[in-house]
């Protein structure tokens, strides 16, 4: 009796109420429940394959390969590659329909057989070179959503990195320091998911309910992990890595510092009271970056790794039996509390795959 008994009285003497550190799941049942995600998202299918919303599940499927080598990763991504012959979607413009050429340059980087990145090539080409022919002769900057964050970068700078063709990192910078110069919020260190939910001046401009600035859960999740993907490619001694890199580590404070108690953000970031519950895309997204940061060095694992598994864990627990991941917010551009826990879509499964398959790789 002791023995159990002194533990206790010691953390109530030292007014720790809990580890440090919460528990990481086993490999095991990390590896398990990705799986379940994989095969009941395969038996679901949803939208147009090279849509960006499966280009955010596909770039989670590949790093679910990379991190577990299950060939069943694989064979789904190679047999979506070849239905769809290597072709991104069609507007060539949009920073959406090019998302899932992240997965084409991995497969072409690793040697999968007949593997074709032309149309790949063709489509940054024509971004860096075309001006697109807009409506009434506006001429808007092309990344102009935040969600363009995720969908374009990693594949510049992949691409870039590929090739050995800088003109690509050049290409990238313009693009992204366009978008970040329109929509970054330099006082809250996040970003406004479009030019309708900034704050200027005098002028009334959306706001939540208890008054502060709408920044949406998912919009910056894509900033934060696509941040993340594009760090993991581009080389070490890149002139403006520096940028992106302080970039990543002020949006991760931000995102730690305002994380509610159970781990997981609500779909608006500043008035978490109004939504009830954790929404599984925004969270599966920041949590992959922190673990990114953390096995990579960026961020300060004492620091960063409670918020990751605190994280982690409630991804987890919005998993159902068959596999599904649940509460996850429906498309949309701004917070809603238009989910439930049988709300799903591919792109939080995708989340949810990025986050487990850095989980992995975190060391003890």
């Amino acid at each position: 009796m002791k023995r159990i008994i002194f533990p206790i009285l010691l953390l109530f003497l030292t007014g720790i109420s809990e580890p440090v550190f919460a528990q990481k799941p086993s490999d095991k049942a990390i590896r398990k429940s990705m799986l379940k995600a994989y095969k009941w998202q395969q038996k679901n299918p949803k939208h147009d394959l090279n849509d960006w919303t499966n280009g955010a599940y596909y770039i989670g499927v590949t790093k679910a390969y990379q991190a577990t080598k299950n060939k069943a990763y694989a064979k789904g991504l190679k047999a979506m590659a070849e239905s769809l012959d290597w072709m991104p979607r069609h507007r060539w413009y949009h920073a959406d329909d090019i998302a899932i050429c992240q997965s084409y340059i991995y497969m072409k980087e690793n040697g999968v057989e007949g593997a074709n990145l032309k149309p790949t090539v063709d489509v940054l080409n024509r971004i860096m070179t075309e001006e697109y022919n807009w409506k009434d002769n506006i001429k808007p900057i092309y990344w102009w959503w935040c969600d363009a964050l995720f969908m374009g970068p990693p594949v510049f700078v992949h691409y870039a990195v590929y090739s050995g063709e800088d003109k690509y990192l050049k290409a990238n910078d313009r693009l992204y320091k366009e978008c970040y110069d329109l929509l970054f919020d330099k006082e809250e260190h996040l970003f406004a998911r479009d030019m309708r939910y900034q704050w200027k001046g005098d002028q009334e401009y959306l706001k939540e309910a208890n008054g502060k600035k709408i920044f949406w859960s998912r919009g910056n999740g894509w900033v934060i992990g696509g941040l993340a993907l594009l760090l993991q490619k581009m080389p070490a001694e890149y002139d403006n890595r520096s940028f992106y890199e302080d970039l990543f580590k002020k949006m991760a404070a931000k995102l730690k510092s305002i994380q509610p108690e159970d781990g997981m953000w609500r779909s608006s970031l500043l008035d978490p009271e109004a939504y009830p519950h954790g929404e599984v895309s925004g969270t599966g997204f920041d949590t992959f970056a922190f673990l990114w940061g953390i096995n990579n060095g960026l961020l300060d694992k004492d620091e960063y790794l409670p918020a990751a598994l605190k994280a982690f864990k409630g991804l987890m627990a919005c998993q159902q039996k068959s596999g599904k991941m649940g509460w996850v917010q429906p498309i949309g551009a701004d917070p809603k509390r238009n989910f439930s826990a049988d709300s799903w879509e591919v792109y939080g499964t995708g989340s949810y795959l990025l986050a487990a398959s850095e989980m992995l790789k975190l060391k003890e």
